[in-house]
């Protein structure tokens, strides 16, 4: 009996224990578990991004003219666009929300890029639409920061909003000189181009010799349409920015998705195994007791 026990005592040696750092059954079913639910959540947010995005390109379309006639003003009327000005204002579009890729960073690189090549005697400043690209360039350009509009993003963006953005930069007392707006233009579902539209002061707007080709303005006209030009030029940049954060958001929940997808077909192939080898073990201890046993 006592070489029965010692023998199977050497039968059931530790040996067979898992290693350190192997994950077991129970921790790669919820790692499962959990790489499931992030999946629906992707999808779902997919889903509600398709939806977002198809609104906003249909309100697009309705703002392109708006924009393209504004934009069309600074390039007919031959307005100074001397980069040696003094006072620069940058309006950057963005928004309150992420997952969305590089949108947001690539307007915030671009406004880096432009501050690093930026004379030393010229005051640059920005004007921050979303708490993205404020976040971002108020790690090291904290104090080029003129103002930050928040709570961008969830709902479309309407003229009122870039109405009350401008009018806001107006009561700051900052008179810029010259002025850009940066913004993610949509191209197609699948990409979108980071773009500066160039915005003239209205100094520079009252000096212009096609302004008075056909008559005098009242100089209170003029400064109201500078603003109003402004505005529609603000709004038409959001809406481009709203659309391009719509389809990249949508985009990158798809891959998130295809990703998660991935990720669940090896964790699951990788239980099976882990389950597999636990039964044949378990059956080789059975068969090894008895044969003990007999």
């Amino acid at each position: 009996m006592a070489a029965v026990w010692g023998l199977s005592v050497s039968l059931f040696r530790p040996s067979w224990q898992p290693v350190r750092g192997m994950a077991t059954l129970k921790e790669i079913s919820l790692r499962l578990k959990s790489i499931k639910n992030i999946q629906k959540i992707t999808k779902s947010m997919k889903m509600v991004a398709a939806s977002k995005f198809g609104k906003a390109e249909k309100d697009l379309k309705f703002a392109r003219p708006y924009g393209s006639a504004a934009a069309k003003l600074m390039e007919t009327t031959e307005l100074d666009s001397d980069e040696a000005r003094e006072n620069h204002l940058v309006i950057a579009i963005s928004s309150d929300r992420g997952l969305c890729g590089g949108v947001h960073s690539n307007v915030a690189k671009a406004i880096k890029q432009a501050i690093a090549d930026n004379p030393s005697n010229r005051n640059y400043r920005v004007a921050c639409v979303g708490d993205k690209v404020r976040i971002i360039l108020q790690r090291q350009h904290r104090e080029n920061i003129l103002l930050s509009m928040s709570d961008v993003g969830r709902k479309m963006p309407t003229f009122a909003d870039a109405s009350f953005l401008v009018q806001e930069i107006f009561n700051t007392g900052y008179e810029f000189e010259s002025a850009d707006i940066v913004y993610n233009k949509f191209v197609s579902v699948m990409s979108y181009k980071n773009t500066t539209q160039k915005v003239s002061s209205l100094d520079s707007l009252t000096s212009s010799d096609s302004m008075y080709v056909y008559d005098d303005i009242d100089p209170d006209l003029l400064r109201t349409y500078h603003q109003y030009t402004l505005a529609n030029l603000v709004y038409f940049a959001m809406m481009e920015g709203a659309c391009s954060e719509h389809s990249s958001r949508m985009m990158a929940m798809d891959n998130a998705s295809k990703n998660a997808g991935e990720m669940i077909d090896k964790l699951t192939l990788t239980f099976n195994r882990k389950r597999q080898d636990v039964i044949t073990r378990e059956l080789i201890e059975i068969i090894s007791g008895a044969a003990a046993l007999e």
